[in-house]
């Protein structure tokens, strides 16, 4: 059941805001922060419905009691942990793109850098692909967000005019569609390129597409 208020506390001092509960204190985010790190592996290597709530606590190293300050089921701390990843991918490839001279370099970054997460973290595509029939709402969110956030840095990259005006919703889901089957093959099958390879190969697919030109051919006359 939803939460009727906007806020409320908790005991334990634990802002309660919709169906999430904030710690007020930094001792209280180091607990939380390290149930769901728990929480991510527990999930990643057992699934959501293998893994317990006393493996989560015991893995983290915290009372039973504490998980329950932040959490009011297993269900509850699923929910937090894909949101909590989404975001920590996003937090991770941002500087990146942030920092990038133009569009196509932007989304080469974040190519990149998406992959070296996902060699860190090849746990989270367990834990999202299962979020579509343990959550099906945050399965949903997580690629929505996502591909939203694409789709608004192409528009602006199209305001600069350094990118085709009719950049639409379907280049955003396209490119993210790539970057989720690029991270599964090459972050979590095998590692066999570097991400900053890979990045590259997808950059120049970006800006020159793959219908070969006139002068490709001549060029590759000359290579050979």
């Amino acid at each position: 059941m939803r939460m009727a208020k906007a806020q409320e506390t908790t005991p334990a001092g634990a802002a309660v805001i919709g169906e999430a509960k904030v710690p007020r204190t930094e001792r209280g985010r180091r607990t939380m922060r390290a149930i769901l790190d728990a929480a991510a592996i527990e999930f990643g290597d057992n699934g959501f419905h293998q893994a317990s709530i006393s493996d989560i606590t015991r893995r983290a190293g915290v009372a039973l009691g504490s998980f329950y300050t932040y959490f009011d089921s297993k269900d509850a701390v699923f929910r937090a942990l894909v949101r909590d990843m989404s975001d920590q991918v996003r937090d991770h490839v941002a500087p990146a793109i942030l920092s990038a001279p133009d569009q196509i370099a932007a989304e080469q970054a974040g190519l990149r850098e998406f992959i070296s997460f996902v060699r860190d973290h090849k746990e989270i595509y367990r834990i999202i692909d299962e979020s579509e029939f343990v959550d099906p709402e945050s399965f949903r969110l997580h690629y929505a967000t996502t591909a939203d956030r694409i789709t608004r840095r192409l528009r602006k990259a199209a305001d600069r005019g350094e990118v085709k005006g009719d950049v639409s919703e379907v280049h955003g889901w396209a490119i993210m569609g790539m970057n989720v089957f690029l991270g599964l093959r090459y972050g979590v099958w095998s590692e066999d390129e570097t991400p900053d390879e890979i990045a590259k190969v997808v950059a120049k697919m970006l800006k020159d597409g793959i219908l070969r030109r006139p002068d490709d051919r001549a060029i590759s006359e000359v290579e050979t």
